[in-house]
């Protein structure tokens, strides 16, 4: 009986660690592949112009809502109900599920095909930019493959093999990119239109969903029928006992699952689709021709990569906190939970201040620096602050569905497209993009303050107020000084020293300087006010040491 206990023990341990082992290169390969698709923005508009930077920013949230649609939060119920099946030593069931799954998958895509095909130009229509209709046909393609795949990453998730998912994603965004690049510079030098030449671009997703799905099914032939039985001994006679559902049935089941998941998906598309059916319309009611709406737009876009990557940050960090606030919860461990949503919160509003206040005082050298053009910096400038409220509803959100209340966080967005919407038609006519960056802000702020109001209340934390506040305000104000003496002071020094640099790369310099000395300033200023203790950093792993030495004798840590 205790060998049976140890080796009952050992069984968890391992599992235990393999799934810690498959989130981490799952988490790994979601970061690097959306690295990937953020940055490739940057090249893409130093190549093709902000006209094709316009037209692709427009098409491509649409592209994203059709999908999440089409799939419909299938791969996550695929591998819930692969998993049961092959706990229960069902593995021909659970290949059952798969075969189920996949052909509803692949009837959606081909309805959504078939709607962004032959609906191009009605769907142009309604953005009120005619020549987005070549770009969305072209990316209409991808829907034919990657439904199917999302199926399968469900299946090998279900057996908790991350390993597939995590290569798929990588050769996906890989393929869609390198495609993308090949086609921008063939239709360049062929001398194309702005339409054609973001039909090239978007025609990468349907090249990496096609590599991304041949990833999958390389998988699915090389391994052997066996290989999931291998993984789990079912309990004797659990095969006899199970009376298989129909088909029919199994779909109408997989679906009750999905959809109220699709519908929470969607709501982060449909807020950035917003833009693109509303902002392109009124900047030509405006009195703007469709090219100079499209290149409007387009330099509304210079902001949204390094958004991105913000945010990118704070999904990391999510990936971490849902698990864990879910299992202090479960454990009815009230001072770990209180802990784990003060410290992510916290760290929020410190990552997300730093960086939205950052890019705004930057704005211009980064602009120039990416983008080859100070053009739309003011605006950029007014989008940096959705970095902080973004970042913000993303952890507050991670702390909620840890709560398992996975529809608010959805209301909350849906609620701040509607602020869009409002913000866009009354302040786009007036200001132009930067009344739509405007829009933005409101709108984020919105949902970013629901949620987080919501996750305090469920957590029964109470948020840091008075001096707490006060030292933030210092530190960001010392960051500011930093960036301001760099931004005035490095052109200067450079010119009294006679060394000359291009445009750009003056912007660069400055930039990076700006960076640099704003980040080291900011830090510094956590340390010495005490925002950031000692204890705080002696708990981070391999922090201890030279550093926090080093940081005592120069009295820089209270």
């Amino acid at each position: 009986m205790k060998e049976d206990a140890n080796n009952a023990g050992g069984l968890k341990k391992n599992a235990g660690s393999s799934l810690l082992r498959g989130a981490a290169v799952l988490g790994i390969a979601a970061v690097l592949s959306k690295l990937i698709g953020t940055m490739q923005k940057i090249p893409l508009q130093n190549i093709a112009g902000d006209g094709v930077f316009g037209i692709y920013n427009a098409v491509y949230p649409l592209y994203i809502l059709i999908l999440f649609l089409a799939t419909a939060g299938f791969p996550l119920v695929v591998s819930k109900f692969v998993s049961e099946q092959a706990v229960a030593g069902r593995h021909q069931e659970a290949r059952r599920v798969l075969k189920v799954a996949s052909s509803v998958l692949a009837a959606s895509g081909l309805l959504f095909f078939v709607l962004l095909y032959w609906g191009a130009d009605w769907i142009a229509g309604l953005m009120g930019a005619e020549q987005t209709g070549p770009a969305i046909r072209s990316v209409s393609f991808a829907l034919l493959f990657v439904p199917v795949m999302s199926a399968l990453r469900g299946y090998y998730q279900g057996y908790q093999n991350m390993i597939p998912t995590a290569i798929s994603q990588v050769v996906e965004q890989t393929f869609r990119v390198v495609t993308m690049f090949l086609l921008l510079l063939l239709f360049v030098q062929w001398q194309y239109g702005p339409d054609l030449i973001a039909a090239g671009a978007t025609f990468g997703s349907v090249a990496g969903a096609a590599a991304g799905l041949l990833v999958m099914l390389w998988f699915w032939w090389k391994a052997k029928p066996s290989e999931e039985g291998e993984r789990q001994k079912p309990p004797q006679g659990n095969e006899q006992e199970y009376a298989a559902e129909s088909s029919l049935r199994l779909a109408r089941r997989l679906l009750a699952y999905a959809i109220p998941i699709c519908l929470g998906t969607i709501a982060m598309p449909i807020l950035t689709l917003v833009d693109s059916f509303t902002v392109p319309r009124l900047l030509k009611l405006s009195g703007m021709d469709e090219s100079e709406a499209l290149l409007g737009f387009g330099l509304y876009n210079h902001g949204l990569p390094l958004v991105q990557l913000v945010a990118m940050i704070a999904s990391s960090m999510s990936a971490a906190l849902v698990p864990s606030i879910a299992e202090a919860r479960w454990r009815g461990d009230k001072d770990a939970l209180q802990s784990r949503t003060r410290m992510s919160i916290r760290l929020t509003w410190l990552i997300g201040t730093a960086s939205a206040v950052g890019l705004a005082v930057l704005a211009e050298p980064i602009n120039v620096m990416l983008f080859k053009s100070p053009e739309g910096s003011w605006t950029m400038s007014i989008l940096a602050f959705t970095a902080l409220f973004s970042t913000l509803n993303i952890v507050a959100s991670s702390v909620l569905q840890g709560f398992g209340a996975v529809a608010a966080p959805a209301l909350y967005l849906l609620a701040a497209a509607a602020v869009k919407i409002a913000g866009n038609i009354a302040l786009v006519p007036l200001w132009g993009i930067d009344g739509a960056a405007a829009a933005a802000v409101a709108a984020y702020a919105l949902a970013g303050l629901l949620a987080l109001a919501h996750a305090l209340r469920a957590t029964g934390v109470k948020p840091a107020l008075g001096r707490a506040v006060i030292k933030l305000v210092l530190c960001t104000g010392l960051m500011i000084a930093a960036v301001l003496a760099v931004t005035h002071g490095l052109p200067a020094l450079l010119g009294a020293l006679r060394l000359s640099l291009p445009p750009r790369g003056m912007a660069a310099a400055v930039a990076l300087a700006g960076v640099a000395a704003g980040a080291l300033a900011y830090g510094l200023a956590l340390l010495r006010l005490g925002v950031i203790t000692a204890a705080e950093l002696e708990s981070i792993p391999k922090l201890g040491g030279k550093p926090l030495k080093l940081l005592r004798k120069y009295k820089l840590l209270r």
